[in-house]
């Protein structure tokens, strides 16, 4: 029998599988979005079991529409929206409570008393991240703390937690199963980057007993098989977990310190493989965990965006200012300029560089002339001005100038979008064909575990260019353009 790759891509609006051949190819693909759950403002919520029966459908989904039995997937790997985390009952299997996602801001006030405590420099310096609710720890510590019983619940050890990753692989493992990979650790701020292992000093400090966490073991290993009851029978090997920025920075093939790639999905991401060095940045900028494989922990500079694409979801489910997405293409590009219109997405406050919890989303420059697709194309080009804002801190903090962007993530479909980023960097921009590398670098990761895959130069050969976009903007109309940016940004800034 032909074997094949299966990837889980578990994302923050919807949960999608890919089936892989030998070739890096796409085989079949099917995607169900899920609920978004918004208690108060500033509050982000996910039903756990929503997202297993999500992703479990589109599995069973991918496999029909490919005509596959269960036993040609040679393994499974999977990706995830990080910092999301899960806390549940160790017998039943059943959440505690909703997830709380990335976005959820409701622990900013624990943020600040970690900061107010002397905490923020160990914290940067042992996780590579800054205090920010953005991270898990202090999510499960307020689960903990506000869920009637559940701190002496995990005390006794009768509760466990995890990131996105970890709620997967315990429910596709029939509960067999509690691990976590470094990449998603790293993004917890309870894990110790350094020496690779959960933070004794950390626990502590945030309050989250040891004995719930997972197992934290490299991006590409065999962690277990599916438990009996989920595939017919057939025990496929659970062969890797990796973050979906670090899985998108797989995904393309960016195996080499230095190389560089942009997701433009719900949150956005800008990331930089440092190799085996951790690069502590001077300008708001993450070090992380890129993966661990072969032995190795390799290390990541990352640059974090709280919205990219879920602006775009804002115009279209909260505005009603277009039907589709794929609208905003168009509707950008009947207008030449936004009419001196910025837009800022500061939803949920503003992350790299800014880390600026606080700050709220704004329109800035409005004038009586500025009209409904004047709006449009601002928000399609905020998300090329918080790229750049990276960008410019990369290169600070490396002293490398990028010379090209490669790109991925659903938005990074939109034509308009593309065009003005490789305006606004002045550097070509390449979309790849295959733009869901996340999930290929899942793939990836897992193929090599299971031997699928010899080494990654096996995989070089599977990166194709879908387009080039080459910059065209002069370099007078650039710089007005983001000065402009930065005076807007200024207006919403509270520290």
């Amino acid at each position: 029998m032909q074997k094949y790759m299966m990837a889980f891509d578990a994302g923050t609006t919807g949960c999608r599988t890919i089936i892989f051949d030998k070739s890096g190819k796409e085989i079949s693909s099917a995607y169900q979005e899920f609920s978004q759950i918004y208690p108060q403002p500033g509050w982000v919520e996910h039903d756990p079991q929503e997202i297993w029966n999500a992703q479990y459908g589109t599995a069973l989904r991918a496999l029909n529409q490919a005509n596959i039995v269960p036993e040609q997937i040679e393994g499974i790997g999977i990706t995830n929206q990080r910092e999301t985390c899960v806390v549940w009952d160790k017998m039943t299997g059943k959440p505690i409570m909703n997830a709380l996602v990335w976005q959820d801001r409701r622990t900013a006030d624990i943020c600040e008393e970690l900061k107010a405590q002397g905490h923020e420099e160990y914290i940067k310096e042992n996780t590579g991240l800054i205090v920010d609710a953005y991270f898990s720890g202090t999510k499960i510590a307020w689960i903990l703390d506000n869920v009637e019983g559940a701190r002496e619940r995990a005390e006794k050890g009768e509760l466990l937690c995890g990131t996105i990753d970890s709620w997967l692989i315990w429910n596709l493992s029939e509960g067999a199963v509690h691990v976590i990979d470094y990449s998603n650790a790293s993004r917890t701020q309870l894990f110790n980057i350094k020496e690779i292992k959960w933070d004794d000093h950390l626990l502590e400090i945030i309050n989250v007993p040891k004995q719930i966490l997972p197992q934290a073991m490299p991006s590409s290993s065999i962690y277990g098989v599916t438990g009996k009851n989920i595939f017919n029978g057939a025990e496929i090997k659970i062969a890797a977990s990796v973050g979906d920025q670090q899985g998108a920075l797989f995904g393309q093939a960016c195996f080499d310190a230095g190389m560089v790639k942009a997701t433009y999905g719900t949150g956005g991401s800008l990331i930089m493989n440092t190799g085996e060095k951790s690069i502590k940045s001077k300008n708001g900028l993450l070090t992380t965990i890129a993966w661990g494989l072969d032995g190795q922990v390799e290390y990541a500079l990352e640059g974090l965006l709280y919205v990219v694409g879920a602006s775009v979801q804002w115009l279209r489910d909260e505005m009603h200012l277009v039907y589709d997405s794929c609208d905003t293409e168009y509707l950008a590009g009947k207008v030449e300029d936004t009419h001196g219109a910025y837009f800022i997405p500061a939803f949920t406050g503003l992350s790299a560089p800014y880390w600026d919890q606080n700050a709220r989303g704004a329109i800035i420059g409005l004038t009586r002339g500025v009209n409904r697709n004047h709006i449009i194309r601002a928000t399609l080009e905020s998300m090329a001005y918080q790229i750049k804002d990276v960008v410019n801190c990369m290169e600070s903090d490396s002293g490398i100038k990028n010379v090209a962007l490669k790109v991925d993530g659903g938005a990074c479909k939109n034509n308009f979008v593309m065009q003005f980023q490789a305006d606004l960097l002045d550097i070509p921009v390449m979309r790849p064909k295959v733009v869901e590398t996340t999930a290929r670098g899942a793939a990836f990761l897992a193929g090599l575990a299971v031997g699928f895959w010899k080494n990654k130069e096996e995989l070089l050969d599977t990166f194709e260019l879908d387009a080039e976009f080459l910059p065209q903007m002069t370099e007078e109309t650039r710089e007005k353009l983001y000065d402009g940016w930065k005076k807007a940004v200024s207006c919403v800034l509270t520290k």
